[in-house]
């Protein structure tokens, strides 16, 4: 039994949602092997060729892979399935992930089992339904299980294999569809997927203009990321990429501060793993406090800056 992870990658390094996707394949063999599908993407091969676990990377560094469209990236995918013989096939459950692998699924004619959180057996996974309220045992009978995975429910894989990497061919590019160009968010502060710490503001934050006046200096403080919830995002607060929650990005950092949050299912869905929750709110009877480690019943524009100050 042979599973096939697919890589999430910018061509120089692995992403890290890649490294937890390592971890739930090795929890259903011992052979995994990984694509890189990209361009000029040797760095990635060798990042991931170091992954303790991984027998073999297979490498399809060519131009149609360049900006990892999901109709040329899914077409090499389903060649390569065919050809090997894969037993399971996994990406992470982000947008990259949720591109693709629905597309690969179609293909094969299996159906897709999407955002699992745990692993029975090889045919038996864990998945959150009604926005993470409750958890699904699901058992596939299809042939070739195709999966894409929460990477806050695993461990990011480690360093310390020596994989082989094997180039394989490229498949045609399919125009289908082209990038005419990115905008992309540049910060210094930790990705918010990644990040150990993160600040996020709600609806009770105001306005944009509150958001950063209150809740960047508590981030400087502590060295955060910065989220928001979804209220906060339709309101103009913030961007978009800010957002946690069942439409945004799903987080489990080790403290996850809630400024202003209600506390929302469709927030709730999105942070509730969180090592250790603080929330601070106004409001008595919010949601947010029944997942809250701790809570603090005030007024954020006083707590806050009091916080920075103390810290």
């Amino acid at each position: 039994m042979t599973i096939l992870v697919i890589a999430e990658h910018d061509n120089g390094s692995l992403k890290a949602a890649t490294l937890n996707t390592v971890t739930a394949a090795l929890k259903l063999g011992s052979d995994v092997e990984v694509l890189i599908a990209g361009a000029n993407c040797g760095g990635a091969a060798e990042a991931a060729a170091r992954l303790a676990g991984v027998t073999k990377v297979k490498v399809a560094d060519a131009a149609p892979y360049a900006e990892q469209g999901a109709e040329n990236v899914a077409a090499l995918l389903v060649d390569v399935i065919k050809a090997s013989g894969y037993s399971h096939v996994l990406a992470p459950a982000t947008t990259f992930g949720k591109n693709i692998l629905p597309r690969v699924a179609a293909l094969l004619d299996v159906a897709q089992i999407s955002e699992i959180t745990a692993i029975e057996s090889a045919d038996t996974f864990v998945r959150p339904i009604y926005a993470g309220n409750a958890l699904a045992t699901v058992k596939s009978s299809d042939s070739i299980k195709v999966i894409t995975v929460r990477t806050t429910a695993f461990d990011a894989a480690t360093e310390g294999g020596s994989a082989s990497v094997e180039a394989i061919a490229a498949g045609a590019e399919l125009s289908q569809s082209k990038v005419i160009g990115r905008e992309l968010t540049k910060s210094a502060r930790p990705e918010l997927g990644a990040a150990k710490i993160i600040v996020s503001g709600g609806r009770g934050m105001g306005s944009g203009d509150n958001y950063r006046a209150v809740l960047e200096p508590l981030a400087d403080k502590l060295g955060a990321a910065m989220g928001a919830s979804r209220a906060a995002v339709d309101a103009g607060y913030v961007p978009n990429d800010y957002q946690v929650g069942q439409t945004g990005k799903i987080v489990a950092p080790q403290l996850y501060l809630a400024v202003g949050i209600s506390g929302a299912i469709q927030h709730l869905a999105g942070m509730k793993d969180s090592k250790v929750i603080v929330a601070i709110n106004k409001d008595p009877e919010a949601p947010i406090f029944q997942v809250a480690d701790y809570g603090l019943v005030a007024d954020l524009f006083e707590t806050v800056p009091q916080l920075v100050a103390a810290l």
